[in-house]
Protein backbone atom coordinates (compact mmCIF):
# COMPACT_ATOMS: atom_id res chain seq x y z
CA UNK A 1 0.00 0.00 0.00
CA UNK A 2 2.77 2.41 0.89
CA UNK A 3 4.67 1.69 -2.32
CA UNK A 4 1.47 2.29 -4.29
CA UNK A 5 1.01 5.65 -2.53
CA UNK A 6 4.42 6.84 -3.79
CA UNK A 7 5.24 8.44 -0.46
CA UNK A 8 7.94 11.10 -0.34
CA UNK A 9 10.11 11.79 2.74
CA UNK A 10 8.47 14.26 5.12
CA UNK A 11 4.92 13.63 3.90
CA UNK A 12 2.15 12.97 6.41
CA UNK A 13 0.63 9.49 6.27
CA UNK A 14 -2.60 8.84 8.19
CA UNK A 15 -3.67 5.24 8.73
CA UNK A 16 -7.34 4.97 9.66
CA UNK A 17 -7.91 1.90 11.78
CA UNK A 18 -4.18 1.54 12.40
CA UNK A 19 -4.38 -1.67 14.46
CA UNK A 20 -0.92 -2.78 15.56
CA UNK A 21 0.74 0.19 13.83
CA UNK A 22 2.61 -1.70 11.13
CA UNK A 23 1.65 0.81 8.40
CA UNK A 24 2.66 3.94 10.34
CA UNK A 25 5.87 2.33 11.60
CA UNK A 26 6.83 1.24 8.07
CA UNK A 27 5.96 4.70 6.69
CA UNK A 28 8.37 6.26 9.18
CA UNK A 29 11.16 3.70 8.86
CA UNK A 30 11.17 2.95 5.14
CA UNK A 31 9.85 6.18 3.63
CA UNK A 32 11.02 8.73 6.25
CA UNK A 33 7.44 10.02 6.44
CA UNK A 34 5.61 11.43 9.42
CA UNK A 35 2.76 9.12 10.34
CA UNK A 36 -0.42 9.24 12.40
CA UNK A 37 -2.36 6.14 13.31
CA UNK A 38 -6.02 6.48 14.28
CA UNK A 39 -7.27 3.51 16.26
CA UNK A 40 -10.49 3.02 18.24
CA UNK A 41 -9.08 0.19 20.42
CA UNK A 42 -7.37 1.58 23.51
CA UNK A 43 -5.43 -1.66 24.02
CA UNK A 44 -4.00 -1.54 20.48
CA UNK A 45 -3.13 2.14 20.91
CA UNK A 46 -1.19 1.50 24.11
CA UNK A 47 0.75 -1.45 22.70
CA UNK A 48 1.53 0.45 19.48
CA UNK A 49 2.76 3.50 21.40
CA UNK A 50 5.11 1.24 23.39
CA UNK A 51 6.44 -0.26 20.16
CA UNK A 52 6.87 3.18 18.53
CA UNK A 53 8.80 4.41 21.57
CA UNK A 54 10.97 1.26 21.68
CA UNK A 55 11.86 1.77 18.02
CA UNK A 56 12.80 5.41 18.63
CA UNK A 57 10.12 6.71 16.27
CA UNK A 58 8.16 8.95 18.68
CA UNK A 59 9.23 12.09 16.79
CA UNK A 60 7.79 10.70 13.53
CA UNK A 61 4.83 8.57 14.61
CA UNK A 62 1.78 9.57 16.62
CA UNK A 63 -1.00 7.21 17.65
CA UNK A 64 -4.42 8.69 18.39
CA UNK A 65 -7.09 6.79 20.30
CA UNK A 66 -10.24 8.02 18.54
CA UNK A 67 -12.93 7.26 16.03
CA UNK A 68 -11.65 7.87 12.48
CA UNK A 69 -14.94 9.62 11.67
CA UNK A 70 -14.10 12.39 14.15
CA UNK A 71 -10.49 13.20 13.22
CA UNK A 72 -9.27 16.24 11.27
CA UNK A 73 -7.41 14.78 8.30
CA UNK A 74 -6.32 18.10 6.76
CA UNK A 75 -2.56 17.59 7.40
CA UNK A 76 -2.58 14.26 5.50
CA UNK A 77 -0.76 13.81 2.22
CA UNK A 78 -1.68 10.11 2.18
CA UNK A 79 -4.51 8.24 3.91
CA UNK A 80 -4.39 4.46 4.08
CA UNK A 81 -7.46 2.30 4.63
CA UNK A 82 -8.02 -1.39 5.19
CA UNK A 83 -11.71 -1.21 5.97
CA UNK A 84 -14.86 -2.63 4.43
CA UNK A 85 -16.53 -0.79 1.55
CA UNK A 86 -19.33 0.26 3.91
CA UNK A 87 -16.80 1.84 6.30
CA UNK A 88 -15.07 3.58 3.39
CA UNK A 89 -18.47 4.99 2.39
CA UNK A 90 -18.95 6.37 5.92
CA UNK A 91 -15.47 7.96 5.84
CA UNK A 92 -15.89 9.46 2.37
CA UNK A 93 -17.49 12.77 3.52
CA UNK A 94 -14.58 13.40 5.92
CA UNK A 95 -12.01 12.55 3.27
CA UNK A 96 -13.69 14.96 0.85
CA UNK A 97 -14.00 17.65 3.53
CA UNK A 98 -10.45 17.56 4.85
CA UNK A 99 -8.06 16.33 2.17
CA UNK A 100 -6.23 18.72 -0.11
CA UNK A 101 -6.31 18.13 -3.90
CA UNK A 102 -2.77 16.66 -3.93
CA UNK A 103 -3.62 14.04 -1.29
CA UNK A 104 -3.83 10.35 -2.08
CA UNK A 105 -6.10 7.73 -0.51
CA UNK A 106 -4.93 4.13 -0.70
CA UNK A 107 -7.37 1.36 0.15
CA UNK A 108 -6.60 -2.34 0.43
CA UNK A 109 -9.17 -4.71 -1.13
CA UNK A 110 -12.18 -2.41 -0.73
CA UNK A 111 -12.92 0.63 -2.90
CA UNK A 112 -14.48 3.93 -2.00
CA UNK A 113 -18.01 3.97 -3.47
CA UNK A 114 -18.52 6.69 -6.07
CA UNK A 115 -14.83 7.43 -6.55
CA UNK A 116 -12.73 6.51 -9.58
CA UNK A 117 -9.30 5.13 -8.73
CA UNK A 118 -6.30 6.67 -10.45
CA UNK A 119 -4.76 3.18 -10.37
CA UNK A 120 -5.67 -0.28 -9.17
CA UNK A 121 -2.68 -2.49 -8.44
CA UNK A 122 -2.78 -6.23 -7.92
CA UNK A 123 -0.41 -7.66 -5.32
CA UNK A 124 0.20 -11.36 -4.75
CA UNK A 125 1.23 -12.33 -1.19
CA UNK A 126 0.91 -15.49 0.87
CA UNK A 127 -1.05 -17.30 -1.86
CA UNK A 128 -3.59 -14.46 -1.96
CA UNK A 129 -4.23 -11.70 -4.43
CA UNK A 130 -5.04 -8.24 -3.13
CA UNK A 131 -6.32 -5.14 -4.90
CA UNK A 132 -4.85 -1.79 -3.95
CA UNK A 133 -7.00 1.17 -4.94
CA UNK A 134 -5.11 4.44 -5.29
CA UNK A 135 -7.23 7.58 -5.38
CA UNK A 136 -5.95 11.08 -6.08
CA UNK A 137 -8.23 13.66 -4.52
CA UNK A 138 -7.83 15.99 -7.50
CA UNK A 139 -9.34 13.44 -9.90
CA UNK A 140 -11.35 10.97 -7.79
CA UNK A 141 -14.57 11.73 -9.68
CA UNK A 142 -13.19 11.78 -13.23
CA UNK A 143 -14.46 9.08 -15.56
CA UNK A 144 -12.13 6.09 -15.86
CA UNK A 145 -9.82 6.08 -18.87
CA UNK A 146 -10.79 3.70 -21.66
Amino acid sequence: MLDAARIKPGEWVYDLGSGDGRVVITAAQKYKANAVGIEISEILCKSTIKRVNALGLASQVKIIHDNALKVDLSPADVVTLYLLTSSNARLKPNLEKYLKPAARVVSLNFGVPGWTAARVEMVHTDRQTHKIYVYEMSNRLKPAAK
